[in-house]
């Protein structure tokens, strides 16, 4: 879930730009120090948008620049449990596939995207259901929930989200249309 957040942290100025602290500088470092961080109480963070206050700065043996603390705005993301998301493929393995929510991936594994056997086709790079002919592969738009979640602050890289589609309303976009196509051809029938 995207959420606009209020935030505290503090940066420091480098010496050559000491003459001339400005909220847009601020900014800039805020955006170089935080944007891309994982955070666990407030997610990723996506974009700092706007400073509102610059305290006192202070300055700490041994170190070339000064410290600030700053109030600001940014853009975060915080996939919560439970949270029903839509995303795109960006990678499929023989395990399960890779989906992009945000700005991060989530993983839905093999086990959690159908009832049918999906067995990985490398050449395509896709799972695929001999019972169905249903594929999912690099590029589709899936709706999934979100199921675990383990976020390592220190490396974001390593946090891991895992999602399922196996509910009604859940899974391949394509699939969920054509499932929807097919329960209003039988209404209509009837």
């Amino acid at each position: 879930m995207y959420k606009r957040a209020r935030l505290k942290d503090t940066v420091e100025v480098p010496p050559q730009f000491l003459a001339d602290v400005t909220p847009e500088l601020v900014k800039r470092l805020l955006q170089d120090k935080l944007e891309g961080r994982m955070d666990e109480d407030v997610g990723s963070v996506v974009s700092v948008t706007e400073v509102h206050d610059i305290g006192e700065g202070a300055v700490l043996p041994n170190r070339p620049g000064v410290y600030y603390e700053a109030e600001f705005d940014a853009l975060t993301f915080d996939p919560q449990m439970q949270e029903v998301v839509d995303g795109e493929v960006v990678e499929v393995v023989n395990f399960g596939a890779f989906v992009g929510i945000g700005p991060v991936d989530g993983l839905l594994h093999v086990s959690q995207i159908s009832d049918e056997y999906l067995a990985f086709d490398e050449e395509g790079q896709q799972l695929a259901s001999r019972e169905s002919n249903s594929t999912l592969g690099v590029g589709d738009s899936v709706r999934a929930r979100i199921v675990t979640k383990s976020i390592d602050e220190r490396n974001p890289r390593e946090s891991k989200i895992g999602l399922t589609a196996k509910q009604v309303g859940l899974g391949k976009h394509g699939w969920l249309k054509a499932e929807r196509e097919r329960r209003q051809a039988t209404t209509e029938s009837e």
